[in-house]
């Protein structure tokens, strides 16, 4: 969705311009590119600028919709009986199973309802019903009602039915209405993959990148710069690609019916977990509506070679990445607890013969409980010193949007010079490991000034020998999406001038 909204939304709202002055068509590619390259590039700056126009926009944009489809059915009236279902009845029987194939253009009269239900969970149901029935629904079935009577009365404007019903004075206005609009999509778009990548990454399936927090009032704002100059080059390439909306529209299709079908998939499995309707009830409204939803996927699908596999490709490149990143995580962790030292049979050995103490408390980051972390190991043999304090912190994930307050943090005394610590956060949530450790107190914990506190963590450099672990391909695409992850002090918020981190090499 992230790679192709953009392109489908704005390349078709350009194309407006080979309708207005054909002249200019050569220039709908250009004029297409630099306004994502602008989309993309404005991302840093955050999404307030965008989200001010948002209403306005938007209200502006259905409202200009329904006015143009009020303006053709004022011509062709008899269109209204497309309200009466026995049409589509109609036409199936005539067409019998080669009229599933027109089911591939219909379902992109539907797409962005789907994204309705991704925002319900931030707005509650009654503005999206509310907005969904008063505005949205309204002015899109007036404006399809009138593009079906523009073709009743002249089929030749099949060619771009849409643009073809504006009034020629009002076609450059709506050009950039439609402009603006499909940047607003668009920006949509582009920050839920921002937020999708970042529960990719707390949940193990994408390797750290960083993480910057665009808005002081809104958390859920930010901005991941390396998905973000990813998304604009696939979206480039595929703009260049594909060429038009037309050829882009099956590959769309395929993608929106793909989401509708796996959103019925899982959504049936909710119900069944809950197992608050009857069987017998359950099951024919499920089954019908994985039926209408294979029926539209089937119907892309079938225009396999014409662009239907690109967001199947897409799907399986982007599968492979997250499997061999989780893969190949499981792979290093075992490797460090294999070749550890387990913490109890390191604690009493240090007594025996204990380093030079230093002031201060030490934080050592650590994704393997009860092994002693390589820093530590590091540390003393290069610098032969151990901190007065010294503190062994895992950040873990917890399977929730938002970790609750009572679970953030805990605390473990191991002995009378180390600490276990545990700092929790939800999927939606960016890790701050200072905030955290400054918090403490206020729950019954130990006390940590920033001033005199230092992380230290290890940086391990992944070996890729060949016959061990994954295929060859596999290991060095592991290796290499390791070695560019965002260090742990971005990543976890810890200032540089405060962050000790020390190499070990590893083989998977």
């Amino acid at each position: 969705d992230g790679v192709l909204t953009p392109a489908i939304s704005v390349l078709s709202a350009v194309e407006g311009l080979g309708v207005a002055a054909p002249g200019l068509a050569h220039w709908i590619l250009p004029i297409t590119i630099g306004v994502l390259i602008a989309l993309f590039v404005l991302q840093r700056f955050g999404t307030a600028v965008v989200g001010r126009a948002f209403g306005p926009v938007v209200l502006a944009w259905f409202a200009a919709l329904a006015a143009i489809g009020l303006h053709n059915i004022v011509g062709n009236p008899e269109v209204l009986q497309a309200l009466d279902p026995r049409w589509g009845a109609r036409f199936f029987a005539a067409h019998g199973w080669h009229g599933l194939t027109i089911l591939g253009a219909v379902v992109l009269a539907v797409t962005g309802g789907e994204t309705l239900y991704a925002d319900m969970g931030h707005f509650g149901r009654r503005p999206i019903t509310v907005a969904w029935n008063t505005i949205v629904l309204p002015a899109l079935t007036l404006n399809y009602f009138g593009q079906g009577a523009l073709l009743l009365h002249d089929p030749s404007a099949v060619e771009n039915p849409f643009y073809l019903g504006v009034p020629s004075w009002a076609l450059y206005p709506m050009i950039g209405l439609a402009t603006a609009a499909t940047v607003i999509a668009s920006q949509a778009v582009i920050s839920g993959a921002y937020s999708a990548a970042r529960q990719a990454m707390l949940l193990g399936y994408l390797p750290r990148m960083g993480v910057r927090h665009t808005s002081r009032e809104t958390l859920g704002q930010i901005y991941v710069p390396a998905v973000n100059w990813l998304l604009m080059v696939a979206v480039i390439i595929t703009v260049l690609g594909f060429g038009d909306s037309t050829s882009l529209a099956t590959a769309y299709g395929v993608s929106v019916t793909g989401t509708m079908l796996i959103t019925s998939l899982l959504l049936i499995v909710l119900v069944r977990m809950r197992n608050r309707i009857p069987a017998w009830a359950f099951w024919p409204g499920a089954i019908a509506f994985l039926l209408v939803d294979l029926a539209f996927l089937a119907a892309n699908l079938a225009k396999f070679k014409d662009g239907a596999w690109f967001p199947i490709a897409m799907g399986v490149v982007m599968f492979s990445v997250m499997r061999t990143w989780a893969r190949g995580r499981a792979m290093l962790h075992a490797e460090l607890r294999k070749d550890g030292i387990p913490l109890d049979d390191f604690l009493p050995g240090l007594r025996l013969a204990p380093p030079l103490r230093v002031p201060g408390t030490a934080v050592f980051l650590t994704g393997t409980a009860g092994i002693v972390p390589k820093a530590l190991l590091h540390n003393l043999k290069h610098n032969k010193v151990l901190h007065e304090r010294n503190v062994l912190l895992t950040v873990e994930t917890l399977p929730v949007p938002v970790a609750s307050v009572a679970s953030r943090l805990s605390f473990s005394r191991i002995d009378d010079d180390f600490l276990r610590a545990t700092v929790r956060v939800g999927f939606m949530e960016s890790p701050d490991v200072p905030l955290a450790l400054m918090r403490s107190c206020d729950r019954g914990g130990p006390a940590f000034d920033p001033m005199d506190t230092t992380f230290f963590a290890s940086r391990e450099s992944v070996l890729a020998p060949p016959h061990r672990g994954m295929p060859q391909w596999r290991d060095r695409l592991f290796a290499f999406m390791h070695r560019n992850a965002a260090p742990a002090n971005e990543f976890f918020r810890i200032p540089s001038t405060r962050l000790v981190e020390l190499g070990t090499p590893v083989e998977i």
